[in-house]
């Protein structure tokens, strides 16, 4: 029989992904960490993974050195790793050379490339025969106007390494009030018609399945307000794509091995533009809504993969089952907040999470995943789900002590 093999796994903030792997893979599971970014990993985030091994790179040393400083460390315990796993988009980069240094699976650079140079992928998209909006690299204001003096407005305005919408803006006129020095970025026309998600399973080369999701509201229209949410669709509803087809088309044409595909794509009159593609577990809480959608263990398949492993997706669910991250209206200190209790009693509430309790400090920013917690809502149409999620909105309240007020109270 195969021996089980060890995952080297990406830690560089708590998640729920994580906190699964933490519990699925016990004696089979190393930490790799960043110490640069110590900070984002909370004290009960340490306290309750401090039974794993834990390789923590260290800022300003060469990461060839740190990689063989690993090698050393990792010889030495029961069972080195042999499979690593990413799944953090902002640091593709340094993770994947870190693991082809340390002489495990990981993404090639140019790889890397199309999948985190927004410019790249595009150009990639379109060398696959994908559609895709029209684009250009720019560095200044006068750039962007002379892109919508050729395309229109409004403009999609992005660093070409952005996630989450961070620092992504639509503008209807020049980015007179945006910095753009020291920075690579994008301006795309903005695209109609309806946005989707998509994620996929890759094993051996192969697109094992592909979950569409649908968005009541785009990303852009989140972070200046709107409802956050993503309905997986396991009814039938989805877009009429050939979502797995569109999806081996780019791991063929990127020599995916394997992983986690998160993908976003427009709908145009039966047209589709593809949007971005990241190889890497979907952001906010989306793998859980397959999970919950599709009645099977998403989190479990997800680490077959990344192990060397063909999952068995053995599915018992055929419903909507989305997340609704919860408003973080603005920074300060909670003063109170509506309790997990009350959020599960409200009809088709599968989970509700809180990240925040009153007397926290929180800071606010103008990110997709800007939230104060989510809940799970699951149902038997989009509709249903979205109307369900409404419900909770209205149930749902913060109240905030706002930043400066707090500071004059110190």
């Amino acid at each position: 029989m195969t021996e089980d093999p060890v995952l080297l796994l990406v830690d560089d903030r708590p998640s729920t992904f994580t906190r699964y792997a933490a519990r699925a893979l016990d004696g089979r599971l190393v930490l790799l960490r960043f110490a640069a970014l110590h900070r984002d990993l909370s004290p009960e985030h340490l306290d309750a993974t401090a039974h794993l091994p834990a390789f923590w790179v260290r800022d300003g040393v060469p990461l060839r050195d740190e990689a063989r400083r690993y090698k050393e460390w990792a010889a030495r315990l029961p069972r080195p790793p042999s499979r690593f796993c990413n799944p953090s988009e902002p640091r593709q980069a340094v993770a994947q050379r870190f693991a082809g240094l340390a002489g495990l699976p990981h993404l090639s650079r140019r790889q890397v490339r199309w999948v985190r140079d927004k410019a790249a992928m595009k150009e990639r998209f379109r060398e696959l025969g994908l559609r895709t909006a029209r684009w250009a690299r720019v560095r200044t204001p006068a750039h962007v106007g002379r892109f919508a003096a050729r395309h229109g407005w409004p403009v999609v305005l992005k660093p070409v390494d952005s996630f989450a919408c961070v620092d992504t803006h639509r503008l209807t006129g020049p980015p007179a009030h945006l910095r753009m020095e020291g920075r690579e970025w994008l301006a795309e026309e903005h695209i109609g018609g309806t946005e989707w998600e998509v994620c996929a399973l890759i094993h051996g080369g192969r697109v094992l399945d592909a979950w569409p999701s649908a968005m009541p509201c785009r990303p852009l229209d989140i972070v200046d307000g709107a409802m956050n949410a993503n309905i997986s669709v396991g009814s039938g509803e989805g877009p009429t794509v050939d979502l797995r087809g569109m999806l081996q088309r780019i791991v063929t044409g990127m020599g995916i091995d394997h992983g986690y595909a998160h993908m976003e794509f427009f709908l145009v009159d039966g047209v589709v533009y593809a949007s971005e593609i990241g190889v890497r577990l979907a952001g906010c809480e989306i793998p859980a809504n397959h999970g919950h959608a599709y009645g099977f263990d998403v989190f479990g398949a997800t680490l077959d993969v990344y192990r060397g492993r063909r999952p068995a997706l053995d599915y018992g669910e055929r419903r909507c089952a989305g997340d609704l991250l919860l408003p973080l209206p603005g920074s300060g200190t909670v003063r109170s907040v509506t309790s997990r209790e009350e959020l599960l009693r409200i009809p088709g509430v599968l989970d509700a999470v809180l990240k925040v309790g009153a007397g926290d400090v929180v800071a606010a920013r103008r990110a997709s995943h800007n939230a104060s917690g989510y809940v799970h809502v699951a149902g038997a149409s989009i509709g249903e789900v979205e109307r369900r999620m409404r419900e909770v909105l209205s149930a749902f309240a913060i109240e905030l002590v706002p930043a400066a007020l707090s500071e004059e109270r110190i």
